[in-house]
């Protein structure tokens, strides 16, 4: 390319650029202009919008469900323990039933450090915290954007740690006495089974007399025998089985009449 096409294209180049960046100005030259006169006049925010947190407390468990689902750690409450006849709140029950157990002393979120991301509003069980439409809220000191929402005031607050502190030292107290009490009866019940038992002599073992075969047989022919004798005792065949006799020895022995009167 020439100088002198060189130069008359870079003319064109600017002048050209230069229409497309004031195209739309050169556009709204020749319209009406519509003001609003805010604040008076305001324009319909989107459904969704998403500004300045609230906390309904009436609903609030105390669960710090919020606080540890914030990015940025604006959150911060502080709750305490119920003693049994306190009743949290004004009715102890939320708008849709839940019990309410802990009492929340402080519940502040600094807006200053609000990153408007609404993660604090899903995970929330009883739907007490939401962002509203209210987007004017700006300050002169950093310190006035830190919101606090708790219901309770000093006198309250301390009042109800004063009684929780009786409440978990009377059961610590009772904790202890049972725990006492469970010791000193397993300590006795070790005692006892460690006690030596009474050890039982053995039984004697019945001596059994084994009578002559004569004698019982006497004695079972006595009428006078004692009852017990003749009735009562049992008679081995084999401890009083006769005593055998030599027929050699029985034939010596018989008188010779005996002989005479077998022969005739």
């Amino acid at each position: 390319m020439s100088p002198i096409k060189k130069y008359f294209h870079d003319i064109w180049l600017g002048l050209y650029t230069i229409y497309i960046g004031m195209k739309i100005t050169f556009a709204h030259l020749f319209t009406k202009a519509v003001t609003i006169q805010y604040p008076d006049e305001r324009l319909q925010l989107p459904e969704r919008e998403r500004n300045r947190l609230f906390v309904n407390m009436d609903d609030c468990i105390g669960c710090d469900q919020c606080a540890r689902a914030c990015p940025v750690n604006c959150i911060h409450l502080d709750t305490l323990k119920a003693v049994p006849g306190d009743i949290v709140g004004r009715t102890g029950v939320t708008s849709n039933g839940k019990k309410k157990a802990l009492f929340v002393p402080t519940f502040t979120i600094d807006i200053g450090k609000c990153c408007y991301c609404q993660l604090c509003v899903f995970p929330c069980p009883t739907e007490c915290i939401y962002m509203t439409d209210v987007f004017e809220f700006s300050e002169y000191k950093r310190e006035n954007l830190i919101y606090e929402f708790t219901d309770m005031t000093t006198e309250q607050t301390a009042e109800k740690k004063a009684k929780l502190e009786v409440y978990t030292k009377e059961q610590d107290e009772k904790k202890a006495a049972a725990a006492k009490a469970a010791a000193e009866k397993k300590a006795a019940d070790a005692k006892a089974g460690a006690a030596p038992k009474t050890a039982v002599p053995p039984k004697a073992p019945s001596a059994v007399t084994k009578a002559p075969a004569a004698v019982v047989e006497e004695t079972l022919k006595d009428p006078k025998a004692p009852a017990s004798v003749t009735k009562g005792a049992k008679i081995s065949p084999v401890e009083h089985e006769a005593p055998k006799v030599d027929i050699d020895d029985k034939k010596k022995e018989e008188p010779n009449g005996s002989k005479q009167d077998n022969g005739s």
